[in-house]
């Protein structure tokens, strides 16, 4: 060996070896912070993207799994491995084509779910006739299976839905149901309890009354009011949903039933079956009643009147193709004007006659 390269081998073995320690302390850097990191994070699982896997996969494989068992802290080496594996088998997996048309099981059992929901009379060979209509030819034995997997009993047991027994009887029927408002009076803070009734077909509402003791007398007021011959709300209507709230006394629902009216009262704990009340009980709190405090019981009744004319001829109403319940053919003449109830809580845009 030349002894004018002596001193140089010593200089690059010297650097080496001083870029080697620098590297196991970045990397006992690295490796302490990640064990503080875990540590911050305690028991949290990470979440990890299939990025984020593939990228520490294919690292890891590089340095084995003794080398990892020093310095993986995120996930263990056996996990690390493992999705290396993986990746290579997702490497080498191609994709094969299935036979038949892709997407026609999924949409036949869609439809096989969807016609026994809608009609709860139908069997399997009714629903196996309605889908050879369609042209799809399936087994009964395969309607089976398809209903069973969506916990959807034979027709015999299946129950008929709300949804079908309201569109049997759509323009017959009636919904009631109470709301409370806390009016201030010369008492105190008292509770308002308001009955109304809807009409589902046409989403017309009546506010009966309101009192703080919604006792029997004030019910059976309200059974002869709305059973009236004359202007009865109930006039023409056969069905009157409620709950089981103890307002609606026996003696209220005995005086609709002499009336022709029949009482169907929803399940406990089912706010569904009453769905349409519920929902001008939103309407009404969230729009008015929300927003007001009422001082006497003249001020809630105004702002019930209000709110009912507003509901009925100002309010555009989704359930009824986005129309209003009460209006007569638009102009498309003339100018816009606003029109403002309580105070401009309630607005209407019209063009002026």
């Amino acid at each position: 060996m030349r002894a004018d390269l002596y001193p140089l081998q010593v200089l690059l073995v010297a650097l080496a070896g001083w870029i080697s320690r620098r590297q196991q302390e970045v990397v006992a850097y690295l490796v302490e912070d990640n064990r503080v990191l875990k540590q911050q994070l305690g028991k949290k699982r990470l979440r990890l993207t299939d990025d984020q896997r593939r990228r520490l996969a294919a690292k890891g494989k590089k340095l084995g799994r003794q080398v990892l068992n020093d310095v993986a802290t995120i996930v263990t080496p056996d996990t690390l491995l493992r999705w290396h594996r993986q990746l290579i088998a997702r490497k080498w997996t191609y994709p094969r084509c299935s036979i038949g048309r892709p997407g026609v099981m999924q949409e036949i059992a869609q439809l096989i779910v969807r016609m026994a929901t809608e009609n709860p009379s139908w069997g399997y060979c009714r629903i196996q006739g309605a889908l050879k209509n369609l042209d799809h030819r399936v087994a009964a034995s395969t309607i089976a299976k398809v209903l069973k997997e969506h916990g959807i009993p034979p027709a015999p047991e299946r129950p008929s839905s709300w949804r079908t027994f309201l569109k049997a009887h759509w323009g017959e029927l009636a919904a009631a149901d109470f709301f409370t408002t806390e009016v201030w009076t010369p008492k105190g803070l008292v509770t308002y309890y308001s009955l109304f009734v809807i009409e589902l077909n046409s989403r017309r509402v009546r506010i009966v009354g309101s009192t703080p003791a919604p006792d029997d007398g004030f019910m059976m007021q309200a059974a002869r009011g709305l059973t009236d011959g004359v202007d009865g709300f109930l006039l023409g209507h056969r069905f009157f949903i409620c709950d089981r709230d103890r307002k609606f006394t026996a003696r209220f629902r005995g005086h609709l039933e002499a009336a022709g009216v029949r009482v169907i009262r929803t399940p406990y704990r089912a706010p569904n079956g009453n769905a349409y009340a519920e929902r001008f009980v939103r309407s009404i709190q969230e729009e008015c009643l929300d927003r007001m405090i009422f001082f006497g019981e003249s001020a809630l009744r105004r702002a019930l009147r209000e709110f009912v004319a507003h509901y009925h001829g100002e309010r555009n109403h989704q359930g009824i193709d986005n129309r209003l319940i009460e209006r007569s053919p638009p102009s498309s003449r003339g100018a816009i004007e606003c029109r403002e109830r309580l105070g401009g809580l309630l607005r209407f845009y019209d063009r002026a006659a």
